[in-house]
Order: C-alpha cells, then sequence, then structure tokens
C-alpha cells in the first residue's frame, strides 16, 4: 500500500543539518489519475519558505518519553512575522514539537530530547540559555482557555508584574495596548476590574492571547486555541492571528484543515512523528508533493 510504502522509505541515514529535499515538478493529471507519485527523501520542502528571513531553525531534532520516540529527525524552519500550521492525525508529534520551541517538555519527567532549536540567535536547548528569558519571547496559548482566578485587568498585568514591573502607569498602558492587540478591548474596558471567569469562553481564549502579547513576545506559540470555541468565536481568533501576524511569528497546532488554509503562510504535515512535507500552503493543500499528504488533506486518513 502507498502510504507503508511511503513510511518504510530509507530516511534514517545520517544526512547533512538541514538539506531538505525540494519538491518534485508537479504531476500531470495522468499520473495523478494513476496514483504515480514521488517517494523523495522526507520531508518535502517547498524553496519559497527558505526565502523569507528565519527566525525558529529546527535542526535534526529527535525527542524521546522515557524509550519510546515521539519526534523523528525533524528538520523545520519558520520565517519571520508568518504563520505557520502544523497538521496531522492525532499523536503524530505537532504539540511536543510546539512544546519545544520555549522548551515547555522541560517540565516533563523523562524526556530526552537530541538536536538543536535557534530562535533568532540563540540556541534553546544550550546549557547556558536562561528558559524564563527564552519563554518571554515564545508566549504560548493553550487549547483550554486558562485565565487566573483575577480581575481582566491582572490577568493581562500578571507577566509584567512577576518580572518586577510595578509602575501603574506603565502597566495601564500595556492592559490597554495588550487588550487592543488581542481585539477585546473595547468588550471590556469598563469592565476591567471583574473577574476573568466571568468571560465567555472566546472572550477568556482572547484574554490569554493578550496576556501572553503584554510581554512583548517575539513568537505566539497556539496549541488547537479554537478547538473548545463555537464558529463565530473561532472567526474572531482567526481574524486575529492575521493581524497579529504583522508583528509577530506565529506557529499554530491545528486538526481543522479549513483553518489551517484560511490563517497560515506555511503549513507542516506530520505523521507518526515524522515531518512528512511542508511548504506554501496554498501549494501543500492544491498540489501536494506527497501521497500521504494528499491522502490526509482529503480525509482518506486521520
Amino acid at each position: 500500500m502507498m502510504i507503508t510504502g511511503a513510511i518504510d522509505m530509507d530516511i534514517d541515514d545520517p544526512r547533512p543539518v538541514p538539506e531538505p529535499a525540494l519538491l518534485h515538478a508537479p504531476l500531470d493529471g495522468a499520473a495523478r489519475r494513476a496514483g504515480i507519485f514521488p517517494q523523495p527523501d522526507l520531508p518535502l520542502t517547498d524553496p519559497s519558505v527558505l526565502s523569507a528571513p528565519t527566525l525558529l531553525k529546527v535542526e535534526r531534532l529527535n525527542l524521546f518519553y522515557g524509550e519510546k520516540q515521539a519526534l523523528d529527525d525533524i528538520n523545520l524552519q519558520v520565517a519571520r512575522h508568518s504563520v505557520m500550521s502544523f497538521i496531522g492525525p492525532s499523536g503524530c508529534g505537532k504539540s511536543t514539537l510546539l512544546r519545544c520551541l520555549n522548551r515547555m517538555n522541560d517540565l516533563i519527567d523523562d524526556v530526552r530530547i537530541e538536536g538543536r532549536v535557534m530562535m533568532g540567535d540563540t540556541d534553546v536547548y544550550a546549557p547556558g540559555t536562561d528558559v524564563i528569558s527564552l519563554r518571554k519571547r515564545a508566549g504560548m496559548v493553550f487549547q483550554k482557555s486558562n485565565p487566573f482566578p483575577k480581575s481582566i485587568y491582572e490577568n493581562v498585568a500578571y507577566g509584567l508584574r512577576i518580572q518586577g514591573q510595578g509602575d501603574r502607569v506603565v502597566l495601564e498602558e500595556a492592559v490597554e495596548r495588550s487588550l487592543k492587540g488581542a481585539g477585546l478591548w473595547e468588550e471590556v474596558k469598563d469592565r476591567l476590574k471583574e473577574s476573568a471567569q466571568g468571560l465567555s469562553g472566546g472572550q477568556q481564549q482572547r484574554l490569554c492571547i493578550a496576556r501572553a502579547l503584554a510581554v512583548r513576545p517575539e513568537i505566539i506559540l497556539m496549541d488547537e486555541p479554537c478547538s473548545a470555541l463555537d464558529p463565530i468565536a473561532t472567526a474572531r481568533v482567526e481574524e486575529l492571528i492575521l493581524e497579529l501576524k504583522r508583528e509577530f511569528t506565529i506557529v499554530i497546532v491545528t486538526h481543522n484543515m479549513q483553518q489551517a488554509a484560511r490563517v497560515s503562510d506555511h503549513t507542516a504535515f506530520f505523521w507518526m512523528g515524522k515531518l512528512i512535507e511542508t511548504g506554501l500552503t496554498e501549494k501543500l493543500f492544491t498540489n501536494p508533493g506527497h501521497r500521504m499528504t494528499e491522502d490526509y488533506i482529503t480525509g482518506r486518513f486521520g
């Protein structure tokens, strides 16, 4: 079967880091109808992904939970001021890789990581890297909104307060700026002292985004941020993502193929801990270079 053949390819031989294989020339209609697809070394990478300035670079990353390998030789680049979507079936390593980018996996026992992650000029896993400063540069928005049991104002100001910022004017300006950046200011500006837990689900998720924005990160990591939201709240978060990429780099994990197509510049498809293909979203969805990618995005599996 074609899927098995794709995974059984010899992809474990040592190779230079990173020198991604380029996409094959587009297949003609007859070849596609006949099911003839190229079988290149993984992962496939559209060269246009590499044309913009790179902010994140993942090189030969392997991650193990005890003896179980969850990520296998991941090579990936994320361009500055872009949106990168991670797609793939449950358990394929999307969220695990996302947590590697700001070392959230450090909080999990028995995790072992090999390879390198570069954030600009910073080696994320170098022994001397300041993890607190790193997480300030790469904020995280989780699948389920998690506002603190505090006021709306204190939720947004929290990150600045724990950094030692106590100036009232600075905090007020940061709270207003962040809530405006999250598209929430007009809805809550007259109730900043009220509990954040009184907000709707969609408002709570945007509040969590505002909380991440308050410390002025370079990167926003989003782990299925719309999975628990209704369609209206989802649309608002997606609009927000498109607005935020003017200032920030965004990496989002999603199971929603339509969402990935709507919001992302580049998409990476994962299967069983391996990066199968990455490239411009439009090209990956309309002319994928790998049979497995096409099977997944058309619903044949996953």
